[in-house]
């Protein structure tokens, strides 16, 4: 499992990891955390689901969410840097979505997501875009996958 690699290159560069959520709410921490010694490289996990909580837990800035929206590459980002700067932990990992199935727009698409994984020196915003007749749990569990899958390639190359 993806996690459990994720896991081992976390403690074999004596590593930490936290995570922000909100379309997945908890689903990226709840995989983190099913590998057993988790407390070596878990910092600090958050679900940041509602707007509010964005903004005032990691600093997300109210034009970027009037602007932009909380489904947004400029979202993404300012959650995992906010997060940065609230944890100091090595690496930041955010999601936001529309997982569905109502909500979502021409422009923004259930199924639209973005992650951003963030630390000191550089930083990576990435777009999935999953079908949108995808059950929700499914949708959660392969951005979830899809995350995991980009964290552990970031991680071999830091």
């Amino acid at each position: 499992m993806i996690e459990n690699d994720v896991a081992e290159i976390l403690i074999k560069k004596n590593l930490t990891i936290a995570t922000t959520e909100s379309c997945t709410g908890g689903l990226l921490s709840s995989k983190l955390t099913d590998v057993s010694g988790s407390s070596a490289f878990i910092h600090l996990n958050l679900v940041t689901y509602a707007n509010e909580a964005k903004h005032k837990m990691l600093g997300v800035k109210l034009e970027t969410l009037e602007k932009h929206g909380a489904v947004s590459e400029e979202c993404s980002y300012e959650m995992a840097r906010g997060l940065f700067e609230l944890t100091g932990a090595d690496i930041c990992v955010s999601t936001t979505g529309i997982a569905g199935p109502t909500g979502g727009s021409a422009e923004k698409p259930v199924g639209l997501m973005y992650s951003t994984i963030y630390t000191k020196d550089k930083s990576e915003t990435f777009k999935v875009l999953l079908p949108p007749k995808t059950p929700r749990i499914k949708m959660k569990e392969e951005f979830v996958k899809a995350v995991l899958e980009k964290v552990y390639t970031f991680l071999i190359f830091l």
